[in-house]
């Protein structure tokens, strides 16, 4: 896990030295290890280090193979690099490091871009070829690994966080109106590859980028998911066996590829619990595990651990249990809001902020659980989607999703912002894809290629990496994925949702947990807002900066600031806290206040 950062001039000049020491040092939180650059001709890169496999100097990034002509940054962690390695040591290739980066050098030697074909894990990187004067970069098939990019007539250039490329210079900073829409409608999900800002786009999960000196683009899909059912049907019991080898595989794969210890991110949920007891039932002995709750509300409990402390005392896990108060959560609000690579509405980055500060002192790589209720269907839409039958694929959706219609989105926004519906003509050429059996098929695989990049993994991966943590995610395992995208929804929503994980929690779980309601990680006074935290955003709303930017109506503000607990979303999200969030995160990362 790192930070990379680099830039390639398009029109024959020379890399800005400068912009990738910048660059470089706003990716200090991700890789506080060790800070690295290289240049060659009209190509620079930066790199700062988490180390993680190899702890060697030999394992130091930009990593430079002279033999080759190739240089590398890379960040994230390649599952299956030792197999890989083996395979191209048969093919003649010598290794100096023990690491994985260096098998991705040899790999793309090897197969030039399918190499991330052979690629199992988490991972976003950029190869110079020398001689070709090419720049090849990828990112891994379920986005869990950042790529940014910003890209002009005379350079290119790539971070791993929006910050860092802000920092470089000269980046278009006008607000994306499609861009837009997506954030106020998609719970601040803007599908790859827009950003919010017009400068600043990302690499799609599950593609490819070759660049050459003169300009030349080359952008390639190279993984798509399948949701059909497979040629020979099989029985339930088939199914719940096949994914249980690949989720106790998935978990082994994320546990021993490390040269550190690895603990788990105990939410006290069934995802969470489910990968405690398959590490012990896998032999592992040292468990660490780490909880965090919060102040409770008289609508919302803040903390679940009644559940978490079940499963530590069943299986005498090495536990750490955080309670923040709430002056606590306030306080250092702003320090997560830096840490956005851009905004996120969901509550529980600032959870996974101050969680992820604590664990770092302990360790420095943990599983979590992120991605079950969106492989497994787990999420309580799911289920009245499929019930329901009336109107169009996208109707049928945003019922139960959109956080707000687009007549609403009309009222929110000034004349200069206001267009068509974006939102739902994306999400129908989504669902429409080829590739899935029934529309909850082609719902729950936009769900993981998709909404679950720019919320949930992505909210992990920045919060966790701004204390040098990183975060492994079975769930999101490319061999699961591919197995659950083709079992029958109907199994995976049975009970309520995730039964094929339910059946497997069986016996080795505390019923408690694995029937207890879905949990959403509280972070009750970011839900129902009042007292200082009204202050603060009524702050943020009415501010010169908030009305100069001109963005939204006063009239839609002045609405929710006068009943804020009235204003939710369908996912009972606060609508008060997404326009002060956004407004906020402008303000700190783009107008510098």
């Amino acid at each position: 896990m790192c930070g990379i950062c680099g830039e390639l001039r398009l029109d024959g000049g020379r890399p800005d030295l400068g912009a990738i020491s910048r660059m470089t040092a706003r990716l200090d939180r991700r890789g506080p290890d060790h800070e690295g650059s290289y240049s060659d001709g009209p190509l620079a890169f930066g790199h700062r280090r988490l180390a993680i496999i190899d702890l060697s100097e030999r394992a130091n990034q930009p990593m430079v193979d002279q033999e080759l002509g190739l240089a590398l940054v890379f960040n994230g962690t390649i599952y299956n690099y030792p197999a890989l390695r083996e395979t191209l040591k048969q093919k003649g290739y010598h290794f100096y490091s023990d690491g994985d980066s260096e098998v991705i050098l040899k790999a793309w030697h090897a197969w030039g871009d399918r190499c991330v074909e052979q690629l199992q894990g988490m991972f976003a990187f950029a190869i110079w070829d020398q001689g070709k004067k090419q720049l090849f970069m990828a990112r891994d098939r379920m986005g869990i690994k950042p790529f940014y990019y910003s890209h002009s007539d005379s350079q290119f250039r790539f971070a791993s966080n929006v910050q860092a490329l802000l920092a470089s210079g000269g980046v278009d900073i006008s607000l994306d109106a499609v861009a837009l829409h997506n954030q106020f409608t998609l719970h601040a999900v803007v599908p790859a590859p827009r950003t919010i800002l017009q400068g600043v786009r990302k690499l799609a999960p599950g593609h490819s980028l070759l660049l050459d000196a003169d300009g030349k683009r080359t952008e390639r899909r190279y993984w798509q998911l399948s949701a059909t059912r497979p040629a020979r049907p099989r029985s339930d019991g088939e199914w719940l066996e096949s994914i249980h080898d690949a989720l106790r595989l998935a978990v082994h794969k994320r546990n021993n590829i490390s040269d550190v210890p690895v603990g788990v991110l105990l939410s006290g949920g069934l995802d969470s619990s489910l990968l405690v007891a398959l590490l012990a039932e896998s032999g592992v002995s040292d468990l660490r595990t780490f909880s965090v709750g919060f102040e409770d509300h008289p609508d919302e409990k803040g903390s679940e651990f009644e559940y978490s402390d079940q499963v530590v005392e069943r299986y005498g896990t090495t536990h750490h249990k955080y309670l923040i108060p709430n002056e606590e959560v306030l306080k250092r609000l702003p320090e997560a809001v830096d840490a956005m690579a851009e905004p996120m509405f969901g509550q529980d980055a600032v959870a996974f902020y101050l969680l992820s500060e604590q664990v770092s002192k302990q360790i420095k790589v943990v599983q979590s659980g992120q991605g079950a209720d969106e492989v497994f269907g787990g999420y309580f839409w799911y289920s009245r989607m499929m019930a329901e039958q009336q109107g169009s694929p996208v109707e049928r959706f945003a019922r139960h999703y959109f956080d707000r219609d687009h007549e609403e989105y009309l009222r929110m926004v000034t004349a200069e912002y206001r267009g068509d519906d974006y939102t739902s003509q994306h999400i129908a050429e989504l669902l429409g894809e080829p590739g899935a059996d029934s529309f909850m098929d082609a719902v729950l695989r936009m769900d993981v290629t998709t909404l679950i990049v720019d919320d949930p993994v992505k909210r992990v991966d920045n919060m966790t990496m701004a204390w040098g943590l990183e975060a492994r995610v079975p769930f999101l395992d490319q061999q699961l994925v591919e197995l659950a995208a083709q079992c029958p929804p109907e199994l995976k929503l049975r009970e309520g949702g995730k039964y094929p994980l339910k059946a497997m929690a069986r016996g080795i779980l505390p019923d408690s947990v694995i029937d207890r309601p879905k949990g959403y990680f509280p972070m009750p006074a970011l839900k129902y807002v009042r007292g200082d935290f009204l202050h603060f955003m009524r702050d943020i709303l009415e501010s010169a900066a908030c009305r100069q930017r001109g963005l939204y109506s006063r009239a839609y503000v002045d609405l929710l600031l006068s009943a804020p607990e009235m204003h939710h979303t369908r996912l009972v999200g606060s609508k008060l806290w997404h326009l002060a969030l956004l407004e906020y995160w402008l303000q700190r990362n783009v107008d510098g206040r």
